[in-house]
């Protein structure tokens, strides 16, 4: 499985920002453009809460494994790949759609003086703060779930084989 690169998801964030940023003007001038919802940021952040969760408990039992502490649960490889493959599924999705709503919050920055798309520029705003925080716990469950380097094929100090 290969790893996450932050440099594809801050592409994707990028690339939505800006698509979404034209859009938004587009939209505004030809008409009234759609509102920001609520639920958006909440979403997101509960998306992160479940990441967050599943790493922090996969580290605590593979901790335990390590130790090899008497009654220790261990940890399905499946499920560990599974929670990987979901986090990574999450922090794709999410940065695509943080740039989005980042895109259409800077939209939304010359019509602050209406109170309605202020709270939208805020619920886009926080759209993307939670997003942010959906690829963050995707990474840190990615590097929970790593595999440690096999020692046994390469002793310290050797050249690695190909």
């Amino acid at each position: 499985m290969r790893e996450l690169r932050i440099r594809v998801l801050a592409g994707v964030f990028v690339v939505a920002g800006v698509l979404s940023w034209a859009g938004a003007r587009l939209w505004t001038a030809v008409g009234t453009l759609p509102g920001v919802p609520l639920a958006a940021p909440i979403v997101l952040a509960l998306i992160a809460a479940v990441l967050l969760a599943t790493a922090l408990s996969l580290r605590a039992r593979l901790k335990a494994q390590r130790e090899r502490r008497p009654g220790a649960k261990g940890v399905d490889p499946m499920m560990a790949a599974r929670a990987v493959v979901f986090g990574q599924a999450s922090a794709l999705v999410a940065a695509l759609v943080a740039g989005m709503y980042g895109g259409t919050c800077v939209a939304l920055l010359e019509l602050l003086d209406i109170p309605a798309r202020r709270d939208q520029a805020f619920y886009a705003g926080f759209s993307v703060l939670a997003g942010i925080a959906v690829i963050a716990a995707a990474v840190f469950l990615e590097r929970v779930c790593k595999l440690p380097e096999d020692d046994d094929q390469n002793p310290p100090g050797a050249q690695p084989t190909a």
